[in-house]
């Protein structure tokens, strides 16, 4: 894969955050917040009448727009994220980023990168950034 710095990462979408996934989540990771899967929850607490997804399902939007880029899942060496707002059921989000650095370890191209997951009107809703392995370099032959 020919990259270098400053290549944009190709946009990962996801039309629609669905409540139902985030009550899957909520099942699965065992987290008995109800403003993943409980509206009056969320209104109770001035936050509006959505559920609010899960950091994690947030981050796994960006991870998959890395992996489908680089090849893989198992291309992912580092991931460090912050979160900056809330993503609520119903939320369009569009998942980024910018290669900052290229270089090569024990082998291995690595790709660094500045990701961004968006919301409408492009606010960012979590930043951060990411190492994947590109193609293992290959030693010419004499």
């Amino acid at each position: 894969m020919d990259v270098e710095v400053g290549d944009a990462l190709p946009e990962w979408r996801v039309p629609s955050v669905s409540a139902e996934k985030m009550k899957t989540m909520a099942a699965l990771l065992a987290d008995p917040n109800p403003i993943h899967f409980d509206v009056a929850a969320v209104r109770a607490l001035g936050m509006g009448d959505r559920p609010v997804n899960q950091g994690p399902l947030n981050m796994g939007y960006v991870m998959n727009m890395l992996a489908a880029w680089s090849g893989g899942h198992d291309r992912l060496r580092r991931f460090r994220v912050r979160f900056l707002r809330n993503v609520f059921a119903g939320d369009e989000l569009c998942a980024g980023g910018v290669v900052t650095a290229v270089r090569t370890e024990n082998g291995v191209r690595l790709a660094d990168c500045d990701v961004v997951l968006t919301g409408a009107g492009g606010e960012p809703v979590l930043k951060g950034t990411a190492t994947v392995a590109l193609e293992p370099v290959t030693k010419e032959k004499p």
